[in-house]
């Protein structure tokens, strides 16, 4: 991927949805009715299973903002890049579809409590035992 061409493609965001910080390491978009963003970071794999092999995967947490404090939430960890790029999609998918602009943070927990990122596991790594 380019380094100027953004992670999820404009025309694939949700409406009220926009990039607000991008850089290697660090994806952050951002919704305004109801303010909260969606985070995805690298980090180290210190909670993984050693045997899975990972030095690192990403983190995937929303930040919401209540009066004058900020708080953040997990959602979950994935193993790679298109992984957390694709877990953060589906999150905006379920909120657009889900919450309504005066609808608060405890609305927008629930609707993120379901997703599962279970599903991102990319394709070919997971194969049956023989």
């Amino acid at each position: 991927m380019a380094v100027d061409q953004d992670p999820i493609p404009r025309e694939a965001l949700p409406p009220r949805w926009g990039l607000a910080e991008y850089c290697g390491d660090r994806l952050v978009y951002r919704h305004n009715r109801p303010s909260i963003e969606l985070i995805a970071d690298s980090t180290l794999a210190d909670r993984s299973h050693p045997g899975l092999g990972l030095c690192r995967c990403w983190e995937l947490r929303y930040r919401y903002f209540v009066t004058d404090q900020t708080v953040t939430q997990s959602i979950g960890r994935v193993s790679t890049r298109r992984a957390a790029v694709d877990g953060l999609l589906e999150c905006m998918r379920r909120i657009h579809d889900t919450v309504s602009a005066a609808d608060g943070p405890i609305e927008v927990g629930e609707v993120l409590n379901g997703v599962s990122l279970r599903d991102l596991v990319p394709e070919g790594l997971s194969r049956p035992v023989e």
